[in-house]
C-alpha cells in the first residue's frame, strides 16, 4: 500500500474513533452558534463513495445536539429504499446535557411504512424513520449510517447548513471515485478550493465548512439555494439500474432521456392508433388537432402516480396507459405524445423543476436530479403550445402557477433543447371583483358578488369546483373569512379559451357586519380582499424575492338605507413605489357609496435593505384596507 493510501486510512480510522469517542457536552457549544438555535450539528461527515459507479455509497455520521422541542425534527431520520437502493446499517445513540448514554438505537428501531401516497398505484419506495423521545433538553443525538444505491446518474446535492433554526459547527462532504473517472463538479456559496488527495486507486475531494450560524425565516426570502452552501457532482459516465451512458451537458442528456427512457415506450396498439386518426378527421390545423386529442386523453384518463420501472424515471407503456387509463406524469405525457405522433404533430418530453415558487433548470450544469414533474411542448408552426397532461380540467395550452415562467429540459431524440416556459405576468394574473350590496339600518348588508379569476389566479377556485354544494358552502365560509356570512346561491363557469378565465357568482348576506352604536354605523368598505400585513425584520439578511406579482381590482357598491346619512368617508388614497401601487377611491351617488380599489403587486428581487420600505409598503395597504365609513342614523337626531 503506497504512502498516501496509508495516510488517508489513518485518517479515516482517527475520524472514526473521534466521531464515536468525542465529549458532547451541551454546555461546550460556543455562545454565538447558541444563539438563535433549536439546534447545532456539532459534526457531521458526509461521504459519497462512487469508485463503483452500480454500487454507489453513501455514508453519514452526525452529531447534533437538540437545545428545545423546535429541533426535534433535527434529530428525526427518514431514509428512502426501494429495490435498487438498500440500507446496510443504521446505530446510534442519544446523550444528556452532559454527554452521558441515555440509550442506543439501530435499525430495529425504526418504524418501516410505504412511501407512497394515496394516489399512487404498483410503488415499491419505501421508508424507514426514527424519532428519539426527549425526556429533557438538551439532548444530543450520535449516528451513522450507510446507504447503497445502484445507480450513480443521480448523486443526491450536499447542503452544507441545516434549515432554518439550525447552526453548524463543523460539517464536511468527501466525494470519492476511480482516478480515471470524469466528474463535473458546482460549488454554490463555497469559499476556498476542496482537498483534494488522489492516488492510483481512488480521487476524492472533500469541501467543509465550519462555524455557521442559525438563522431565522425571514419573509419573502429567495430561493434557499441562492444562498445555502451547496454541491453538485454529476458524472460523466454513469450507470442507471443496468442502463449506461455518457453526458457532459443537456444536449447529451436530454437525448440519452428521450432514446433509453421514452422512445421505446411509445407503441400504441393499431385500435387506438385507429381511433385517434378518426377522431381527428377533417380537422386540417395542427393545432386544432393536438387541442382535440389533448381533450381526449383527460376524458379517457386520469393522474394517479406509478413510481415503478427504472428509479421512477420511465414511463409505462403507451398501450398500457391506454388499457387502464390512468397513469403519473411521465405516462400521461409519453401517452399523449405517442397519440400526437400517430397523426404526425411533433412535440417534445419536458423535465421541469414543479411548484408554485418557481425554480429553474441549470443551464450551465446538467444534472439528472433537477426535475420533478414531466409536460409536454408542442412545437407548432409560429406557435408553440404546452401542454399540463396530468390535469383532467386544465385548459389547452394552458400553464398554471405550478409550470410557468421556468426553463425546462426538452428531450428529443436529435439533443436535448433548454426550453422557457411562457410567464403569468402581474396584469395576466388578475382577480377582478364586482359586488352590489345592501345596507340596513341595523349594519347587516346583503347582495350579489361576481369575480373573475384570471393568469396565475385562474386556479384560485379549484377545490371548490365539481363538490357537492354542502362542501362547497363550507369551503366558501373558508375562502371569505368572515363572522356571520352566508351564501344563498352560487355558481362557478370556466372559460377555457386561448386565455383562460374561472367566474365565480355568489349571493350572500352578512349579518351585522357594519359596527352600530345608538347613533352611527361604522362601516368597513372593503368587505372581501384586506391584505395583510408583513412582520417588521430587524437586520435583515437575505433579499427580498416576491416570488409572483398580480394585480387584484375590486368595485362595491354599497346601496344606503333612508335612515342613515353619511358623516364621514376616507380619503381617496394612491401609493406607489417599485413593489406595486395601490388605490382607492370613494365616491357618492345620491343613496349609493362606491368603493373601488386596485392593488398591483409586482414580482422581483430587492436588496435586504430594501424589506422595511416592502414592510411599510404592505403595512400601509393594510391599514388603508381598514378604512371605515360612519354613518348617522336619522332617527336618533
Amino acid at each position: 500500500m503506497k504512502l498516501k493510501e496509508l495516510v488517508l486510512l489513518a485518517l479515516l480510522l482517527c475520524t472514526f474513533r473521534s466521531f464515536s469517542q468525542e465529549s458532547y457536552t451541551a454546555d461546550e457549544i460556543p455562545a454565538e452558534l447558541k444563539n438563535r438555535a433549536n439546534a447545532v450539528i456539532r459534526k457531521m461527515e458526509t461521504t459519497v463513495d462512487m469508485r463503483a459507479n452500480d454500487n454507489v455509497s453513501l455514508n453519514i455520521k452526525k452529531t447534533v445536539t437538540i437545545l428545545n422541542k423546535n429541533g426535534d425534527d433535527e434529530a428525526e431520520l427518514t431514509l428512502f429504499y426501494d429495490k435498487n437502493v438498500s440500507i446496510k446499517y443504521v446505530k446510534g445513540m442519544i446523550l444528556d446535557a452532559w454527554g452521558k448514554q441515555i440509550s442506543k438505537f439501530t435499525l430495529s428501531n425504526f418504524t418501516d411504512h410505504s412511501a407512497v401516497n394515496n394516489f399512487s398505484l404498483f410503488e415499491d419506495d419505501r421508508v424507514k424513520h426514527f424519532a428519539p423521545t426527549a425526556l429533557a433538553y438538551p439532548y444530543t443525538m450520535v449516528c451513522e449510517y450507510e446507504v447503497r444505491s445502484k445507480q450513480n446518474l443521480a448523486i443526491p446535492d450536499w447542503y452544507a447548513s441545516g434549515s432554518a433554526g439550525v447552526a453548524v459547527a463543523l460539517s464536511s462532504y468527501t466525494f470519492i471515485c476511480k482516478p480515471e473517472d470524469k466528474i463535473r463538479v458546482k460549488a454554490y456559496n463555497y469559499k476556498g478550493e476542496p482537498e483534494l488527495i488522489q492516488t492510483d486507486k481512488f480521487k476524492s475531494q472533500t469541501w467543509t465548512v465550519k462555524n455557521i450560524p442559525a438563522f431565522k425565516p425571514e419573509p419573502y426570502a429567495p430561493n434557499p439555494n441562492d444562498y445555502r452552501t451547496h454541491i453538485k457532482v454529476a458524472p460523466e459516465d454513469f450507470n442507471f439500474y443496468g442502463y449506461k451512458g455518457k453526458y457532459q451537458n443537456w444536449d447529451e442528456l436530454g437525448k440519452w432521456i428521450y432514446t433509453e427512457l421514452v422512445k421505446n415506450r411509445q407503441t400504441l396498439p393499431p385500435a387506438a392508433i385507429a381511433e385517434v386518426k378518426a377522431l381527428t378527421a377533417g380537422i386540417d390545423n395542427d393545432k386544432d388537432k393536438a387541442r382535440k386529442i389533448y381533450e381526449y386523453v383527460q376524458k379517457k384518463t386520469r393522474y394517479i402516480s406509478v413510481q415503478i420501472g427504472i428509479g421512477g424515471n420511465r414511463p409505462i407503456p403507451a398501450a398500457e396507459v391506454h388499457q387502464v387509463s390512468y397513469g403519473d406524469c411521465k405516462a400521461l405525457v409519453n401517452y399523449t405524445q405517442s397519440l400526437l405522433k400517430a397523426v404526425n404533430i411533433p412535440s417534445w418530453y419536458c423535465v421541469v423543476n414543479a411548484g408554485d415558487f418557481k425554480k429553474n433548470m441549470e443551464t450551465d450544469f446538467a444534472s439528472m436530479n433537477q426535475g420533478n414533474h414531466i409536460i409536454l411542448c408542442l412545437p407548432l408552426k409560429n406557435d408553440t403550445t404546452w401542454l399540463e397532461c396530468t390535469s383532467q380540467d386544465a385548459p389547452f395550452g394552458f400553464l398554471g402557477s405550478f409550470t410557468d415562467d421556468r426553463t425546462v429540459l426538452a428531450c428529443t431524440e436529435e439533443a436535448g433543447k433548454i426550453l422557457k416556459t411562457p410567464a403569468l405576468t402581474t396584469a395576466m394574473n388578475l382577480q377582478d371583483r364586482r359586488a352590489e350590496l345592501t345596507l340596513d339600518g341595523e349594519g347587516n348588508i346583503k347582495g350579489s358578488l361576481k369575480t373573475t379569476f384570471s393568469g396565475a389566479q385562474y386556479d384560485n377556485c379549484d377545490k371548490m369546483i365539481n363538490q357537492p354544494l354542502t362542501e362547497q358552502l363550507k369551503l366558501l365560509k373558508t375562502a371569505y373569512d368572515i363572522d356571520n356570512i352566508n351564501f344563498s346561491s352560487l355558481h362557478y363557469k370556466q372559460d377555457k379559451g386561448s386565455n383562460p378565465v374561472t367566474t365565480e357568482v355568489l349571493d350572500l348576506s352578512i349579518q351585522k357586519y357594519a359596527a352600530q352604536t345608538n347613533s352611527h354605523i361604522y362601516l368597513v368598505l372593503n368587505a372581501f380582499n384586506k391584505e395583510r400585513s408583513v412582520p417588521e425584520v430587524r437586520n435583515r439578511t437575505l433579499p427580498v424575492f416576491i416570488n409572483r406579482g398580480y394585480t387584484d381590482v375590486d368595485e362595491i357598491i354599497y346601496h344606503l338605507p333612508e335612515n342613515v346619512s353619511i358623516e364621514l368617508t376616507p380619503d381617496n388614497k394612491i401609493l406607489k413605489n417599485e413593489f406595486g401601487s395601490y388605490q382607492v377611491s370613494i365616491k357618492k351617488e345620491d343613496r349609493k357609496l362606491i368603493y373601488t380599489r386596485r392593488f398591483i403587486l409586482n414580482n422581483g428581487s430587492y436588496p435586504a435593505e430594501k424589506y422595511t420600505d416592502f414592510s411599510n409598503f404592505i403595512t400601509a395597504v393594510s391599514s388603508a384596507d381598514q378604512a371605515k365609513a360612519i354613518f348617522k342614523l336619522n332617527s336618533a337626531q
